[in-house]
């Protein structure tokens, strides 16, 4: 047993890093700014980190935001009986944050979150795909186009299609049109994501239904599907845009507020009026524990529709933690507000009586 004190690493890319390196790779400047949007919650949960250590040090922890690129030296200074370290967001291409549970990995580290491959597996929504359809879950099947071109052409769907980047988030790359009737059009929306961000296109078949957001924190050791917090997102159209995400989110999001253009989506609880698919969202979600070893704090995003047919969209290891849905969440799920409710999760690990300090 060690006396030194527990510690939470929270290990953050900051947007402005990732920025300066997609130009200095040739990215245009505004798409590079668009790229980097992704990494908002950085930026947006910045201004808490005063809170984060005051939650930490009322319950016997210190806490230390760590940069990305500081983390490897930084956590060489750190002893791995004392140190949890929880990465704030992934990525294995335009972003980076996957390289930090690996990190940790290395070096010994007990972490908050799925390891270090589901991070490399979370950012590729066509290899994700496949995974989950061979788990047996409701995924639509997928086709990939790059610049054009069929990799894999997609099934035929009589609702139409729904394109989207294959490895950008934060609805990067999602536009008014990117649900279409006809496969031309999705080849040129693959045109269009490939010219502005070097990325693939994955082409799903429509699906109907509402959107879901369920989310989670393992607030204690063992927590289970009872932990989940499943709610519809009704922000008033079908599908949300990048515009729509760039308005919600970071120091664009700031922007849109003053200006009065800010516009939260309503959460509703889905047990409330269909308790079926709520059901059915946890047997999923458990799916996605035992089987493919999702853990501590993740989210998924699923359509229901009106018939309690649920179909998974696809899932996150790092959530957007000061995103409102997931605010929403904590206050409801656990009574806390979002700084309290990490610095318990990480005091549950460090220091509570399952704590293998």
């Amino acid at each position: 047993m060690t006396s030194q004190k527990p510690k939470l690493i929270l290990v953050h890319e900051p947007e402005k890093a990732c920025f300066d390196r997609l130009v200095a790779d040739g990215h245009a400047p505004e798409r590079a700014a668009e790229i980097a949007s992704y990494l908002a919650q950085s930026t947006d949960l910045a201004p808490e980190f005063d809170a984060l250590a005051a939650a930490c040090q009322a319950r016997g922890l210190s806490f230390a935001p760590v940069a990305l690129d500081d983390a490897a030296s930084v956590l060489a200074g750190e002893h791995p009986g004392t140190t949890l370290v929880w990465t704030l967001t992934d990525g294995i291409a335009y972003f980076r944050g996957g390289a930090a549970p690996a990190l940790a990995r290395l070096g010994g580290f007990k972490t908050i979150g799925a390891d270090d491959a589901l991070f490399a597996l979370c950012q590729d929504k066509f290899r994700s795909g496949a995974v989950l359809a061979a788990l047996g879950l409701p995924v639509p099947t997928a086709g990939l186009a790059r610049d054009g071109k069929w990799l894999v052409e997609p099934p035929a769907s009589p609702a139409g299609w729904f394109a989207k980047p294959n490895r950008l988030g934060a609805k990067i790359g999602i536009w008014a049109d990117s649900r279409t009737g006809d496969l031309g059009h999705a080849l040129e929306l693959s045109r269009r994501v490939f010219s502005a961000y070097r990325d693939d296109v994955v082409v799903q078949p429509y699906v109907a239904g509402r959107n879901v957001r369920a989310s989670f924190l393992g607030l204690v050791p063992g927590a289970g599907v009872e932990a989940l917090g499943v709610a519809f997102v009704e922000s008033g159209a079908d599908f949300q845009t990048m515009a729509d995400s760039l308005a919600l989110y970071g120091d664009t999001g700031e922007a849109a507020k003053a200006a009065g253009h800010y516009a939260e989506p309503e959460l509703v609880a889905v047990a409330d009026s269909q308790p079926v698919a709520d059901a059915r969202i946890r047997v999923i979600a458990e799916r996605l524990m035992s089987g493919l070893g999702l853990r501590d704090v993740f989210s998924i995003d699923l359509r229901v529709e009106a018939d309690d047919t649920v179909h998974l969209i696809e899932f996150e290891v790092c959530p957007g933690l000061p995103c409102f849905d997931f605010r929403a969440y904590c206050r409801q799920q656990w009574g806390l507000e979002l700084a309290d409710a990490m610095a318990e999760t990480a005091a549950t690990r460090l220091t509570g009586p399952n704590h293998r300090i």
